[in-house]
């Protein structure tokens, strides 16, 4: 979305403000539970879920497909949103079905695959999709392609899966109870939001006003208070699968300070990351064939190679010096991107790719690839992939066997809030004091996280010894 966006001529502030559209990923353990309780008639607990969602999601792809960026930015905006709440929603479905198939000794071997998985599907909808946007000058088509996609796979889901044969049932509660419950904690959220709204609005701003730090503060201003008004009235109205999730994760040892860690850990790499797409593109002038081919392609299977490095590591060192070590790694990274704002396009010259042919996926003519490039998004790449593969060790060492799916959402949420809420920020700052400047403020927002490792480094030794 973001190189639709920017060849169309979004400007980089704007992108940022519409990566709020992930949203639904940092919400998603609301709904979770309601996943966890309900099962869809004939097709399976899992199964079921997965298999709506999928098919939903072309839907909404195909809907996307349709609108210009340029032109209705609103319903664009707003089909973006829907995307992002099934996707978040399917996410929900494959932790769950992947906790529940899976026995305790195969879920190492599991996750790997699922990590391997999730970067082949980056690799199509990334680097391939951005390809296929340069051959066919028509990213409506990319879409509508996508959609495809995901009817195939849908497909698979329904016809392939084993159903889930768990030992853990939900939780017996009222049904009807549970969806009012549900209910109230989404009018909550809303009731919130105006409330906060309001009181801006009170004191004479304007969620108008040109001002971009101005319209950010109203973003995080609603955020902050539609999320507690709304748990208040899941409480209040007993929507028991949240309330006893909660419950359970918040009696661990050090449970606040371990979802501090989990927004911190990553928020450097959020910041760099969260317009890379943009900088290349219009900042850099890169080409959309380079950078699919370098930062969507070659830079993912870096990030594979990344994880499967890390995992033979951390059979040799326990999860919090994986966690230090790779997340300095990560740190460092970010400055090959400051080096290639400030050195420039073919400061270390460039090399050219001869056309290829994959019956997928073709490149036509020869295409040269910047070395500065290639160097910045392999260092990144790689040590991204050991950072990512400890911190989901990290994940799956804090949720309850009992509530695994709605306690890995929580996380897998949090996790995501660096990258969903520093894309308003990081448009803003990266116009306010230039690329430069902004990769040199991403290491600096790296530096929180590893002090949290540091300081909790006994807390999370504990982690590989007891089960929460």
């Amino acid at each position: 979305m973001q190189a639709w966006l920017s060849v169309d001529g979004v400007d980089i502030a704007t992108i940022g403000f519409l990566g709020l559209v992930g949203i639904p990923y940092t919400f998603k353990f609301l709904w979770a539970p309601l996943m966890d309780r309900f099962e869809p008639p004939l097709l399976g607990r899992r199964r079921g879920w997965l298999v709506i969602t999928q098919l939903c999601l072309a839907t909404a792809l195909a809907w996307m497909a349709g609108i210009s960026p340029t032109a209705n930015a609103s319903l664009f905006a707003l089909a973006a949103l829907t995307i992002a709440f099934l996707s978040a929603s399917q996410d929900v479905v494959i932790d769950a079905y992947r906790t529940d198939v899976l026995e305790p000794s195969e879920r190492g071997l599991g996750g790997s695959l699922s990590v391997f998985g999730y970067r082949l599907a980056m690799i199509l909808s990334g680097g391939i999709a951005l390809i296929w946007a340069e051959q066919w000058q028509s990213w409506p088509r990319v879409y509508m392609t996508m959609a495809g996609v995901m009817i195939a796979a849908a497909c698979v889901s329904l016809l392939t899966l084993p159903k889930v044969n768990s030992e853990l049932k939900p939780l017996a509660s009222n049904p009807v109870r549970e969806l009012v419950g549900f209910l109230a904690m989404l009018a909550g959220v809303v009731a919130g939001w105006f409330l906060s709204r309001t009181l801006l609005l009170a004191i004479g701003l304007n969620p108008e006003d040109p001002n971009k730090w101005i319209q950010l503060l109203f973003i995080i201003g609603e955020i902050a208070v539609a999320l507690p008004v709304g748990y208040w009235a899941a409480r209040r109205s007993g929507f028991e699968t949240l309330n006893r999730s909660l419950e359970s994760f918040f009696t661990q040892r050090g449970a606040w300070a371990f979802l501090i860690l989990i927004v911190l850990y990553k928020l450097g790499d959020a910041f760099a990351g969260t317009l890379t797409t943009p900088f290349l593109i219009k900042g850099m002038e890169f080409t959309q064939a380079e950078v699919g081919i370098v930062n969507k392609i070659i830079g993912i299977w870096l990030t594979i190679f990344g994880a499967l490095a890390a995992g033979a590591l951390m059979l040799r060192i326990r999860l919090e010096q994986a966690l230090l070590a790779f997340g300095v790694l990560q740190l460092v990274s970010n400055f090959g991107f400051w080096l290639l704002a400030v050195s420039g396009k073919g400061a270390w010259g460039s090399f050219a790719l001869p056309p290829f042919d994959l019956g997928f996926v073709a490149l036509d003519k020869a295409t040269e690839i910047d070395v500065m490039l290639m160097s910045a998004i392999a260092f990144e790449n790689i040590s991204g992939g050991m950072g990512t593969a400890a911190f989901v060790a990290l994940l799956m060492g804090l949720c309850s066997h009992k509530y695994t799916a709605t306690h890995y959402a929580l996380l897998s949420a949090l996790a995501s809030v660096g990258r969903i809420y520093v894309s308003p920020l990081s448009g803003v700052l990266s116009e306010s004091i230039g690329w430069p400047m902004f990769f040199v403020f991403s290491v600096v927002a790296a530096v929180p996280g590893l002090v949290m490792v540091w300081w909790m480094r006994e807390t999370i030794r504990q982690l590989g010894k007891e089960s929460p």
